[in-house]
């Protein structure tokens, strides 16, 4: 079997569906997130679920060992801003499935609240198993792009279909009040805001009209249909709205729109959110912070800093810690080591990128720790995850051990060492 055959090989079997089997992680430091660290525990895995956590547990005899002897067992990382399956090459836009463009080019409105990115999946991206393989076993793939982007999906980095990758669908739309989506309010924060509230107030009249819409009896509305029945789960707060705002000014704007509608929000990015955590967390709304953010990028993020996490956490916000990345979602663990560096505790960040996504998306009966019951996303590590050179040693996703391997590690291996008396051979 040729190098490219293998490859693809792999890639089949890792997103295979989990087996029936049961897997026995023993002798390691078990970190399940709710609780102390085990030393010495074991983590029982039967039929895709964590069957027991503990020490000196019974072992089945049927059961397959893991030796994790000084190793570290953890949860799989949760990376809660992504594009993961959405697009596979960041400079060619035909590969990007995340954003609908031009929705109303007359007026640079993009409205999009109906799109799901679901159906827009690739299990079989190559870009999955780079993150995979370095303990990322749980993302939010999200839609990007206009005042309303869509709605995104929380999905387990293993399966061929899309059905066996989503865990959730939709968890939360995703919405934009940042200088990336001026364009929809006429160039101005407040133009933005206003658009804003124009489209929920069309989605509240709606629901009320909807048999005389029917019949063509009302006015016009300002965005489709679609639109306006996407919007209804958001109104009844079923449905969080996951704002984009890096301003601390623009992030009492959509608290107070928050108030207005009654929504349930959360922030994304919040490079100056810091500044006003005491309005978060009595609203009680969640941050998901990219931590590696000290200089400004622009006049939106002059307050940018690396202790934006922990100043939120001290002041008693939720926060969940994000790469914001697609192509290099595994410097979660950068980030959330450069957090403690600035002062949040080392349970924190890793409660951060493991259980506090998990329960910000609604996911945390079956994701985010360690526990009997919840779905068995498990990483053996050779040590702190948060260190940098920490390594990999096992990623079990739904029960079942999924290789090490990815176009990458091929690459390196076909690579390693070359053979100058030999022509090269694809």
């Amino acid at each position: 079997m040729n190098r490219s055959h293998s490859l693809a090989a792999a890639l089949l079997l890792a997103a295979a569906p989990a087996a029936a089997q049961t897997i026995a992680i023993t002798g390691g430091t078990v970190y399940p997130v709710t609780g102390a660290p085990i030393r010495g525990g074991t983590v029982l895995i039967r039929d895709g679920k964590i069957a027991a956590v503990g020490a000196n547990l019974a072992i089945p005899a049927d059961a397959r060992r893991i030796d994790a002897t000084g190793k570290w067992v953890t949860p799989g990382l949760f990376e809660s801003s992504t594009n993961m399956g959405l697009v596979e090459v960041e400079a060619v836009r035909e590969t990007d499935d995340f954003e609908i463009r031009d929705v109303n080019p007359e007026n640079g409105d993009q409205v999009a609240a109906a799109f799901n990115v679901a159906d827009g999946l690739n299990p079989r991206s190559m870009v999955i198993p780079v993150s995979r393989i370095a303990g990322v076993t749980t993302a939010v793939s999200r839609p990007a792009g206009g005042l309303i982007s869509g709605q995104a999906v929380a999905i387990d980095l293993a399966g061929n279909r899309v059905e066996e990758m989503v865990i959730a669908s939709p968890v939360a739309m995703f919405a934009n009040l940042s200088e990336g989506s001026r364009a929809a309010g006429g160039n101005a924060r407040g133009g933005q805001s206003m658009r804003l509230r124009e489209v929920l107030e069309d989605a509240r009249a709606w629901a009320r009209n909807r048999q005389a819409f029917e019949r063509g009896e009302t006015r016009d509305f300002s965005v489709s249909r679609l639109d306006l029945e996407a919007l209804q789960p958001v109104l009844a707060g079923r449905e969080p709205l996951a704002v984009e705002a890096h301003r601390a000014s623009d992030i009492q704007t959509v608290l107070r729109i928050g108030r207005e509608y009654n929504l349930k929000l959360i922030i994304v990015g919040g490079t100056e959110a810091w500044m006003v955590a005491s309005d978060l967390a009595q609203a009680r709304v969640a941050v998901l912070v990219k931590v590696l953010n000290n200089l400004p990028g622009s006049f939106e993020s002059l307050g940018a800093t690396y202790e934006n996490a922990a100043r939120l956490r001290r002041a008693g916000v939720q926060v969940a810690i994000t790469s914001g990345e697609t192509f290099k979602a595994y410097n979660i663990r950068q980030e959330a080591g450069n957090a403690v560096a600035y002062g949040l505790p080392w349970d924190e960040a890793f409660r951060a990128i493991t259980l506090a996504p998990a329960q910000i998306f609604g996911v945390a009966d079956r994701y985010g720790s360690l526990e009997p019951g919840k779905v068995a996303d498990v990483v053996v590590w050779d040590g702190d995850p948060l260190e940098l050179l920490t390594r990999v040693n096992t990623v079990i996703i739904r029960g079942r051990e999924i290789p090490l391997v990815s176009r990458e590690t091929q690459l390196r291996d076909r690579y390693r060492r070359l053979d100058d008396n030999r022509a090269y051979r694809p």
